[in-house]
């Protein structure tokens, strides 16, 4: 009976000091486990600010596309409306360059016929002035 006495604590003991190492061992697990938790969550608030910081740009790239692209059509309206304006002013230009062209036409058949009545009028000027000498030579002769 000592015999199963002494060999009943010694399983105690035994069993007692694999408890106290389980004990330990479960501990020094949890006590991992907390840091590993740790470590998660700081993790998932970095991800989660990293997160809405891409959400942040993102909508803020929105309202540039946004404005972007707002700005482009204003810039296409006005593109249209100077491409209207240049028609307009190519078309009028077309109508001056033909009133100019009629105007130069015009002027030179006036500078023809105004040569042609200088000619004549030389002419005459020279006939009269020929009939002039003859004349007064002819009333010096008389005289």
């Amino acid at each position: 009976v000592a015999m199963e006495t002494v060999s009943l604590e010694h399983q105690i003991q035994s069993v007692q000091r694999h408890i106290a190492f389980l004990k330990k061992e479960q501990m020094e697990l949890l006590h991992d486990l907390h840091l590993e938790i740790l470590r998660l969550q700081k993790n998932c608030s970095e991800l989660t600010h990293d997160l809405e910081m891409k959400e942040l740009e993102a909508r803020q790239q929105d309202v540039l596309d946004r404005e972007l692209e707002e700005k482009c059509r204003a810039m296409e309206a006005q593109l249209q409306e100077k491409e209207k304006d240049n028609l307009e002013l190519r078309k009028e230009l077309q109508h001056k360059e033909t009133l100019v062209a009629a105007l130069r036409s015009s002027l030179r058949s006036k500078e023809r016929r105004f040569l042609e009545e200088l000619k004549r009028r030389s002419h005459r000027v020279t006939i009269l002035d020929t009939e002039l000498q003859k004349q007064t030579e002819a009333a010096a002769y008389l005289s």
